[in-house]
């Protein structure tokens, strides 16, 4: 487990013959390493963020803001343009994938169709055992040359010495390392033991052969898959799996390297809703369950408001926000945090404020509460944003506070109702609604809705940033 550290990131892409710059870059700031090359789009900027270990980080934002750019930059599927990437103690910005310990799931599951899914779930494990011992074998050949090259540096100095007594020499060389080193650690072994596990790998059990190193890769997936509830899933192909089955073995692949960090990118969008909770909620105890420092993306909120610690929002290649649930949802940072979380998402009216604590428009007007009048000082006489949402609505009796609206259309889920309004004197101004399921309402309706003031956001129109009482 390690902690991950993404300082200053930003990455670009060339543009193709005949592309546009994106919108991104009319706004690139001009610190940015990458803001002077007219030729590329600026796809991340000026990214700083801090995993902590074992924490559960929810990257999440509307399609094309960069959160997969991202998340394969941390992999090291992506070149940076510029930044550090730490993961733990280690600067793995010139490291390849393989050697950042890092286990990433992707969004179509990639799973080898040709493979079982005890195959799919050990193949790693095997690549990884398979490089240590070749590092081993490596070392002990380097060991071995260099202790043979400083035989014959003294063998040199010593003098030149006749032929029959060099023979004899290299025989009893040849006897000493054979009584010295076992048949196993001989350099031909390995690849033997991997000749014969292969062939006999689809032989019924009993007859199968099962090296050392085989027997340790096949109790780490049977772990792997009693924790994933898919012991009697081993021997079947990808293609014999549902979506949900499919999601778990690409998920039971990750865990059984046991690496440092999880990347997820998407995981759940190729799933049906009902499965999709279920899912989302194993992920969720499988990461408290191993501590494993994890990225997941999505551009689903209600995800991210169920699953994360915290939840870093991003729009257009930039972090807006990172904080805690609730903190998002009761505090958000601007206008475009306020909109993307929450469904339904708030609604937004453009309103006068005259000091000391007066809200107008032209369908109500009420006073703030108290502990506004300090932050809103300097808007006497200007314009704000006001946003309220759905649930801090509710129908009351006609009033100058309250707001006149007529019924477009009527959501009735069981649980709740969600009633889609325009302004009776501004029908182009809608806003969403929700009333207890017991409260009948039909289409066409006239009601006068209550603002909870005490609920209510204020946001800067120039700025966009959200006014918070003090």
């Amino acid at each position: 487990m390690a902690q991950v550290v993404l300082e200053n990131i930003y990455k670009s892409f060339p543009l193709r013959q005949g592309e546009q710059e994106k919108e991104a870059n009319s706004v690139a700031e001009s610190v940015s390493p990458v803001a002077d090359r007219p030729l590329s789009n600026s796809v991340l900027r000026r990214i700083n963020l801090t995993v902590e270990d074992g924490e559960f980080m929810v990257l999440v934002g509307p399609s094309g803001c960069g959160k997969s750019t991202l998340l394969r930059s941390i992999a090291g599927l992506e070149v940076l343009t510029a930044g550090n990437i730490w993961v733990g103690d280690r600067l793995v910005n010139d490291l390849p994938p393989k050697d950042r310990d890092i286990a990433m799931v992707f969004q179509n599951y990639a799973l080898y169709p040709h493979l079982t899914v005890y195959d799919n779930l050990a193949f790693g494990l095997r690549r990884s055992e398979r490089e240590k011992e070749e590092g081993r074998r490596k070392k002990e050949e380097g060991r071995r040359k260099k202790e043979e090259g400083r035989r014959g540096k003294i063998q040199g100095e010593e003098g030149s010495i006749q032929n029959i007594e060099k023979i004899r020499n290299k025989v009893e060389d040849l006897i000493n390392y054979l009584a010295s080193n076992s048949f196993k650690n001989h350099l031909v072994y390995p690849l033997f033991e991997d000749f014969l596990g292969g062939a006999t790998r689809k032989f019924p059990p009993g007859l199968r052969y099962l090296s050392e190193r085989e027997k340790a890769v096949g109790k780490r997936v049977r772990e792997v898959a009693e924790l994933l509830q898919i012991e009697s899933l081993l021997h079947r192909l990808p293609k014999q799996l549902s979506g949900g089955q499919k999601q778990r073995v690409a998920l039971g692949r990750a865990m059984a390297r046991n690496p440092e960090v999880f990347l997820m990118d998407e995981p759940l969008s190729n799933l049906d809703a009902k499965l999709r909770a279920e899912t989302r909620s194993q992920i969720v105890q499988l990461q408290r369950q191993l501590g494993t420092t994890t990225i997941y993306v999505t551009h689903d909120q209600t995800e991210a408001m169920t699953m994360g610690d915290r939840i870093a929002i991003m729009k257009v290649g930039q972090l807006q926000q990172v904080a805690q649930p609730l903190e998002l949802y009761n505090k958000p940072a601007n206008l475009f945090v306020a909109e993307f979380i929450g469904s339904p998402p708030m609604n937004f009216l453009s309103v006068q404020f005259t000091a000391p604590l007066l809200i107008y428009h032209p369908q109500f007007r009420f006073t703030l509460p108290d502990i506004w009048a300090k932050s809103l000082q300097q808007y006497d006489g200007r314009g704000l944003i006001l946003g309220i949402r759905p649930e801090h609505l509710s129908i009351h009796p006609p009033a100058t506070k309250n707001l006149s609206v007529q019924v477009e259309i009527v959501e009735a889920l069981g649980h709740e109702t969600y009633l889609r309004v325009c302004l009776t004197d501004a029908p182009a101004v809608r806003m969403q609604v929700r009333v207890p399921p017991e409260r009948s309402v039909r289409v066409g309706e006239e009601l006068w809705l209550a603002i909870a003031h005490d609920k209510i956001h204020l946001f800067d129109p120039d700025t966009e940033l959200a006014i918070f009482p003090r």
